[in-house]
């Protein structure tokens, strides 16, 4: 069927600017590469909930206590699977426990217990004694992060997978002053004294500690943890 010719100069205006849009933008990369099939769009992973409420144990409920008592402000978080064997499982957001604390993401109950408790009671004491101070701040690495020890792409989980571990990096004091772990370990005899004595309460705490004389990966940080049986490096 002829085209009529009152439509001629409207199609050709058409076809021009389709040339022109095709031209300024081309076709997408990955429909070039797929033989102009447009790719299946992959759907982003969420943390899957485990199925079971969080803090239904009695443990975990004596614990959530223990915070109250302390007088630690918390939030309790939902139990979540977040992909590849990594999970927050009975795990609470520290809001305030006496002394700002950088990093801090999801938490085991009991490791964040301990860990106000070795703030609250290694901490502050030993600011004072060997340093003349207060802490008015706590720096970390964070807590939760879904990995391989050392993050290796191989090796067994890392005690952060399963948000039950806390790297702490160093402390801000009243005066400006900051005690860091890479240089500080090493350092004057009263920043020396002070981390020695914050180490040696960690390893009362944790069931897992380890500093800068465990390994090279360890220069920087005192890593806590609740697993193992008071291993202490």
């Amino acid at each position: 069927m002829p085209i009529p010719t009152f439509l001629k100069p409207r199609i050709l205006i058409a076809a021009s600017a389709a040339l022109a849009l095709s031209a300024c933008f081309g076709a997408p990369e990955a429909m070039k590469n797929s033989g102009g099939k447009r790719p299946t769009a992959s759907k982003p992973t969420r943390p899957q909930a485990v199925g079971t409420p969080s803090f239904t144990s009695t443990e975990a409920q004596q614990c959530a206590f223990d915070l109250k008592q302390a007088g630690v402000r918390f939030t309790p978080l939902p139990n979540e699977d977040h992909g590849g064997g990594c999970t927050s499982i009975d795990s609470v957001k520290l809001l305030d426990i006496g002394t700002p604390v950088s990093g801090l993401g999801a938490m085991t109950c009991p490791l964040a217990r301990n860990f106000a408790a070795w703030v609250q009671h290694a901490v502050k004491p030993a600011a004072r004694k060997y340093l003349g101070q207060e802490v008015v701040k706590i720096e970390t690495f964070g807590t939760y992060s879904c990995r391989n020890i050392y993050g290796g792409r191989s090796g067994r989980m890392s005690q952060h997978a399963f948000s039950n571990a806390i790297d702490v990096s160093g402390f801000l004091l009243a005066d400006g002053r900051r005690v860091m772990l890479d240089g500080g370990w090493t350092g004057d005899k009263s920043s020396q004294d002070f981390l020695r004595a914050l180490h040696k309460s960690g390893c009362r705490r944790f069931g897992t500690v380890l500093g800068p004389d465990y390994n090279a990966a360890h220069y920087n940080h005192f890593h806590f943890d609740m697993s193992g049986n008071g291993f202490c490096r």
